[in-house]
C-alpha cells in the first residue's frame, strides 16, 4: 500500500484526518501564550511582533536555547527579549528590559518596534531590525542578541516612491538573480492600501535596494491592507506569510527569484481565544516539531500566542 496513503487511512481510523493547507502549511493550534504578565517592560498593556531566534548553536554559553523578541507598539515601545529552553515555552522575560528604546544614539523617536533579528554567520554578530517612526526602518547589532548598539537607519519612506510609511520589516538569507545579494528584506509599504513590499543588500547592513513594485498586492486576497509578512521556503519554491485586514493570515508564492504572485489563500484563522485577529507569524523548528509565534487580538490590544502543528 501506498505509504501517504496508508497514513491517510490510518488517520481516518482514528476519527481525524491531516489536511495540508494552501503551499503545504499545516494547521497550527493554539498552545499557550508565550509571556505570562507581569513584565519588566510593560508600558502600554500590549505586545506585537514575535521574532524567534534559536541560538544554543551561535553562542558558547547561552541563557537559553531560544530568544523570543517582541515589542510593545505604542509610545513610547521597546525592543525586548524572554528566553526558553523550548520553543513550547513558556517563555522568561528579561529583567532587562528594553533592550532598545525610543532615545537611540542618534535621535529621540516616539517609539521603536518589531524587532527581526538576524545572525549573519560572517561577522558572528546578530542584527537587529526595527521601525521607528513608522515611516523608517533601522538596524542595530550585538555579539550576544541582547547588548545592541551601532543604531543605523537603512530604510526610509523616501526610498520607496509613492510610500508614507515603511516599517514591519524582516530580512532572511535569500540570492536573488541578477542581484548580488545575500539578503532580502521584506517589509510593509503604505501606498493607496498596505502592500509589501522588499529590498535587498549585499551584507544585511548597508547597500540596500528597494523594488518600488510591491511584492504582494492586498486586492487579489478580496482585502485594502496585508502587513506582518515573513518569507517561508517550502516544496522547492518560495512564499510569503502575512495577515489581512479581516484578522486571518494568507500565503502567496513569490518563487525564488520574486518573479510571481501566486495567491493562495489562509492558512490560518482566529481561534476564539485570539479575538478575533492573528497576525505577523514567525515560525519555528525543534526536532519534528513545527511552531508559529504570533500576535492574537486586535491591533494595540495583542498578545504573543504560540501554536504547534498538528
Amino acid at each position: 500500500m501506498d505509504i501517504r496513503r496508508r497514513t491517510v487511512l490510518l488517520g481516518a481510523a482514528a476519527g481525524v484526518i491531516a489536511v495540508a493547507g494552501p503551499g503545504g502549511m499545516p494547521a497550527y493550534r493554539y498552545l499557550r501564550d508565550a509571556l505570562a504578565p507581569p513584565l519588566s517592560h510593560n508600558p502600554t498593556g500590549e505586545f506585537i511582533f514575535p521574532c524567534i531566534r534559536g541560538v544554543y548553536d551561535k553562542l558558547s554559553n547561552p541563557r537559553a536555547r531560544y530568544h523570543l523578541y517582541y515589542a510593545p507598539h505604542e509610545n513610547p515601545g521597546g525592543i525586548c527579549v524572554a528566553f526558553a529552553d523550548s520553543l513550547a515555552g513558556p517563555f522568561d522575560d528579561y529583567s532587562g528590559n528594553p533592550l532598545i528604546d525610543n532615545r537611540l544614539p542618534s535621535t529621540t523617536v516616539s517609539h521603536v518596534s518589531s524587532p527581526h533579528v538576524t545572525w549573519d554567520a560572517a561577522t558572528r554578530q546578530f542584527f537587529c531590525y526595527f521601525h521607528g517612526e513608522n515611516f523608517t526602518t533601522r538596524v542595530a547589532r550585538s555579539a550576544d542578541g541582547i547588548a545592541f548598539t551601532d543604531e543605523t537607519p537603512i530604510l526610509s519612506t523616501r526610498l520607496v516612491p509613492g510610500t508614507s510609511e515603511t516599517s514591519y520589516a524582516r530580512v532572511f538569507e535569500h540570492p536573488l538573480p541578477g542581484r548580488n545579494n545575500k539578503y532580502v528584506m521584506i517589509f510593509m509599504g503604505l501606498r493607496n492600501g498596505r502592500r509589501i513590499f522588499y529590498g535587498w543588500s549585499p551584507n544585511g547592513w548597508d547597500g540596500w535596494q528597494y523594488s518600488a513594485t510591491p511584492l504582494v498586492n492586498p486586492e487579489p486576497d478580496g482585502l485594502t491592507d496585508i502587513s506582518g509578512s515573513t518569507l517561508v521556503k517550502r516544496n522547492g519554491t518560495t512564499y510569503v506569510a502575512y495577515h489581512g485586514n479581516d484578522g486571518r493570515m494568507r500565503i502567496t508564492e513569490v518563487g525564488n527569484a520574486f518573479d510571481r504572485e501566486r495567491h493562495l489563500g489562509v492558512f490560518h484563522s482566529p481561534a476564539p481565544s485570539d479575538n478575533g485577529r492573528v497576525a505577523a507569524p514567525s515560525f519555528g523548528t525543534e526536532g519534528s516539531a513545527q511552531y508559529m509565534f504570533y500576535e492574537a487580538g486586535p491591533r494595540l490590544n495583542a498578545r504573543i500566542c504560540i501554536a504547534r502543528a498538528e
